[in-house]
């Protein structure tokens, strides 16, 4: 047990956010934390890693061995320093024990023993915390997270505010606390980074409580998964996928369960009503009514909000090809500053379709979406069919006035529509109340995009264009706009980096590069094999060039080595013992070099598992040395 939190409750200006919560981390759990916005995720982070108190009866244990790692935005960068400097902080105390090392060798070299047995403690507790591969570990880490070697010297205050997220994440990575805390990790990252950090956690020898709106994230790494709902927080067993199946069946069975006390209640309140004035009934209507008193009651199955109810229609079918896209390039800026991204992009659009546009953040995704709408300038030849009516949604909602309400943005669009049909669409996408009066520019982005679907509704696309739908949005909103694009019958085209979201909607991509373009005529799931298995194959190529570079400087090196033992054999006889130990050396000195070579390239220190198992080898390796050194003293004596 690392962590355990018994009653835990929470009071902002008498509300209460957390209710008698209680949760246990163990080593290697891998907990996702679920629950709408404002359900109280944040709070208990916050009192789990001591930063605002829980009331006075909450109970929080926490093992004297836990280290607890929580991802803060931004949080502790020192603007100054570049970014090996920074990552390098994280090993200060190994790095100056070895510094002190090297002043004991200096001192027992000059005959002062003083300090031999302050060296052999340091040089265990190095060892024990494989402390001469540090820089390799960084580079792993760094690597994986998506910085290249170029930019190790860079200062980190040249950095983007996601990528100094991803700089914080990754020196987290490289403290290996026993309870690592995340809060949107995957945010700011590509595909390719958030499947290495997918199995990096995976193989974390820790514990790991993850507060996401990445199902797909949630799905491939949690082993269980608490929702907060209400202030109460309830666990699952398995990843998210398996939390849904569980919570609709609890709610059913709550459901009837309940419905069935309330039935047998009414019951008997409807017999005590009936028998408890009458002489000879009196007494068995009040041993009905203590029977009443005693029943416990079962709560009425309750979530924070309902679903919202989002469907997009149409009138006019479109014909069969709906979009020809011939020689386009991709291209942003203008004059002598014009750059192209991509260029001869070719695809094809046929009825029916649902193409997910993928690709990494700045390479024209969201341009492209512009361009085959006509709102961009560009080379090229972009071809509509007739009878096409396209929705566009906007990632920004630009398109939004700042200056009108919610009621008055839609009514400006649709004036034929009553004040009450209004608020029967806002209701739909959830939006009640006060909020319909609020404007534009002060709602939240989840809030805006729910009023673009609304105003989509009501366009009647039988295109529908869309640019990241679920960024800002809740779990349940998000589940709502997937069902409603599922049940579809037209035509999408749609950005997004929500991978659950590819998952279940494109049947077809067309991924965006720094080489070109590449049309995949599968699915996301199928796109992530082949992605996989390509990996493996540079991989594959890179261990086998870099092995037969090794093999060459081995034969070098086995070159000089026999010239050198026949100078050595000149100058003095060695016993044939001696002979076998040096010649044994040489060539565990050998593999040490050639492994020492393999773990300084990317593919090997980019790879967690092999980097251990080659830097283990090498550790063998030094033992043996030092073995055979060891009995070359003892023979010479």
């Amino acid at each position: 047990m690392l962590v355990s939190l018994n009653n835990i409750n929470k009071f902002f200006n008498d509300n209460q956010i957390l209710k008698n919560i209680s949760l246990t981390i163990d080593e290697n759990d891998k907990i996702g934390l679920v629950g709408n916005n404002g359900c109280g995720k944040s709070t208990l982070i916050k009192i789990l890693t001591g930063n605002i108190e829980a009331e006075k009866d909450s109970v929080i244990s926490i093992a004297s061995k836990t280290t607890i790692g929580y991802l803060e935005q931004m949080g502790g960068l020192d603007s100054e320093n570049t970014v090996i400097e920074e990552m390098r902080k994280v090993f200060e105390p190994i790095h100056n024990a070895i510094e002190r090392l090297r002043e004991i060798e200096i001192e027992i070299s000059q005959g002062n023993n003083s300090s031999v047995d302050e060296y052999q403690q340091l040089s265990s507790w190095v060892e024990a915390n494989d402390g001469y591969n540090t820089d390799v570990k960084i580079r792993m880490i760094l690597n994986g997270m998506g910085f290249s070697e170029n930019e190790l010297n860079r200062t980190v205050s040249g950095f983007s505010g996601g990528e100094k997220t991803r700089l914080c994440i990754s020196r987290l990575l490289l403290e290996e606390p026993n309870l690592l805390i995340l809060d949107e990790p995957t945010n700011h990252l590509d595909f390719k980074t958030i499947m290495w950090l997918e199995d990096y956690l995976r193989n974390y020898r820790g514990a790991v409580l993850i507060v996401s709106h990445d199902r797909y994230f949630l799905d491939r790494l949690c082993t269980s998964i608490c929702e907060i709902e209400r202030g109460v927080l309830k666990r699952y067993k398995g990843n998210y996928s398996a939390f849904i199946h569980q919570r609709e069946e609890n709610d059913t069975r709550q459901e009837k369960e309940y419905e069935q006390q309330q039935k047998q209640i009414a019951k008997m309140e409807d017999y005590v009503a009936r028998n408890l004035v009458r002489a000879s009934t009196t007494k068995m209507a009040q041993s009905r009514r203590k029977q009443l008193e005693k029943i416990e009651r079962i709560e009425k199955p309750f979530h924070d909000e309902k679903h919202a109810k989002i469907n997009f229609t149409y009138a006019v079918e479109p014909p069969l090809d709906v979009l020809k896209v011939k020689n386009v390039d991709i291209s942003v800026g203008s004059g002598a500053g014009r750059k192209t991204l991509v260029k001869d992009v070719n695809f094809e659009v046929r009825r029916g379709e649902k193409i997910g546009i993928i690709g990494d953040n700045g390479i024209g995704k969201s341009t492209l979406l512009k361009i085959i709408q006509g709102l961009l300038p560009h080379e090229g030849s972009v071809r509509w069919n007739i009878n096409i009516k396209i929705s566009y949604f906007e990632q920004e909602s630009t398109n939004l006035n700042p200056n009108l309400t919610v009621m008055e943005e839609l009514h400006s669009r649709y004036p034929i529509l009553s004040d009450l049909e209004v608020r029967n669409l806002l209701a739909q996408v959830r939006f009640i109340g006060e909020n319909v009066f609020k404007e534009t520019g002060v709602i939240s982005g989840g809030e805006r995009a729910k009023l673009c679907f609304a105003i989509m509704m009501q366009e009647h696309g039988n295109v529908l264009i869309l640019d990241e739908p679920t960024n800002h949005l809740d779990l349940n909103s998000k589940e709502a706009i997937e069902t409603a694009l599922e049940e579809y019958t037209g035509t999408i085209i749609f950005v997004s980096h929500d991978r659950y979201l590819l998952s279940r909607i494109a049947d077809r991509l067309i991924e965006l590069t720094n080489n070109g373009y590449r049309e995949h005529k599968y699915g996301f799931e199928k796109y992530l094999d082949v992605l996989r298995a390509e990996q493996a194959e540079e991989k594959r190529i890179a261990e086998a060039e870099k092995s037969a570079k090794t093999i060459e400087k081995a034969k070098d090196k086995q070159v000089k080595a026999y010239r050198s033992k026949q100078q050595r054999s000149a100058d003095a006889a060695r016993k044939n013992e001696i002979r076998r130990l040096e010649n044994e050396i040489e060539e565990f000195q050998l593999q040490i070099d050639a492994l020492t070579e393999e773990i300084s390239k990317e593919e090997v220190y980019s790879d967690y598992e092999l980097m251990n198992r080659k830097c283990s080898e090498i550790d063998e390796l030094k033992q043996k040395i030092d073995d055979d050194f060891e009995k070359i003293i003892e023979l010479d004596e």
